[in-house]
């Protein structure tokens, strides 16, 4: 018994050791970064040790504009995103001719360089001195006066932004919520439609309970990656996400770290310990949620 033991934790070694170099580490480094005041990176030295760095995230403008963007885009993509994207799976599991070319059709979004898709969406969103951009265009078409939604107004930009997030996740969400369908027991629908029930109560009693797990799968994965934004918005925006009002978590940490402001990582570790806080929080709150629901 004591060998196998052995050989199993000779066979856990490689595994472990990767987590403990790569991931608690830097996670511990981190975590004492937050706390040493004044730190400076060149000597590696700091003057005292407390709460000071946090204090400073909590009341810089730059990083209370990044978190409002961030719950703004959060609040508004996660549940668009999730709910689009059942209704496009339900329809996608009732299509029998070409069902496979239509999946593959929406998962592509998924598969292309996530700049490659900012570009797009600047093309078609951008004022430039020769054109107001495709989206203009159709605005202008029906009456309406063009808006600068790269570099104009907050709710414009905004806009922008949730539109291009949500079109990047939902085809990872529409891919497994497709899947979560097929693997639905035929036999409840079957069994449904023999006593006449309607199509929306098969779906509100049937459909949505069996695929649920899934549900809660992608709302808190959503609610992670979307806390975790910044190729995004520096696809749409460029690199100055602060000079555009558009920075998020991320980006004041990376700022923090490698920016124009940067060489600060205690201020930099404080604003990522904050993030985990509240990406933790959200994510309790949701599995609460989720064990509430299962045991009723």
């Amino acid at each position: 018994m004591k060998n196998n033991n052995l050989k199993g934790w000779l066979y856990l070694l490689p595994a472990i050791l990767f987590l403990g170099i790569f991931m608690v580490y830097p996670l511990v480094d981190v975590v004492v970064y937050s706390f040493e005041e004044g730190y400076n990176f060149a000597s590696q030295s700091y003057r005292g040790v407390g709460l000071f760095n946090f204090s400073y995230v909590l009341h810089d403008p730059y990083f209370l504009q990044a978190l409002k963007n961030t719950f703004i885009l959060v609040i508004i993509t996660v549940p668009l995103s999730t709910g689009i994207a059942l209704l496009i799976s339900v329809a996608l599991s009732s299509i029998k001719p070409l069902k496979e070319l239509f999946q593959t059709i929406y998962f592509l979004p998924y598969v292309t360089n996530t700049l490659a898709v900012g570009l797009v969406f600047m093309v078609l969103f951008k004022k430039t001195a020769y054109s107001d951009g495709l989206i203009n265009l159709l605005i202008q078409a029906f009456g309406g006066s063009s808006v600068d939604f790269i570099d104009g107004p907050y709710w414009a930009k905004m806009f922008v932004m949730c539109l291009y997030t949500i079109w990047v996740v939902m085809p990872f969400k529409i891919l497994i919520l497709t899947s979560a369908l097929a693997s639905v027991n035929q036999q409840y629908y079957n069994a449904a439609k023999v006593d006449g029930t309607s199509k929306l109560r098969i779906f509100t009693r049937i459909t949505l309970p069996m695929i649920s797990p899934m549900i809660f799968y992608l709302i808190i994965t959503g609610f992670i990656g979307a806390f975790k934004a910044y190729a995004d918005a520096v696809a749409l925006f460029g690199t100055d996400l602060n000079a555009a009002g558009m920075n998020t978590i991320v980006g004041y940490v990376y700022d923090m770290l490698y920016g124009n402001s940067g060489g600060y990582p205690s201020y930099a570790s404080a604003a990522a310990l904050i993030l985990f806080a509240i990406v933790m929080t959200i994510t309790v709150i949701n599995l609460m949620i989720r064990n509430k629901n299962q045991v009723v």
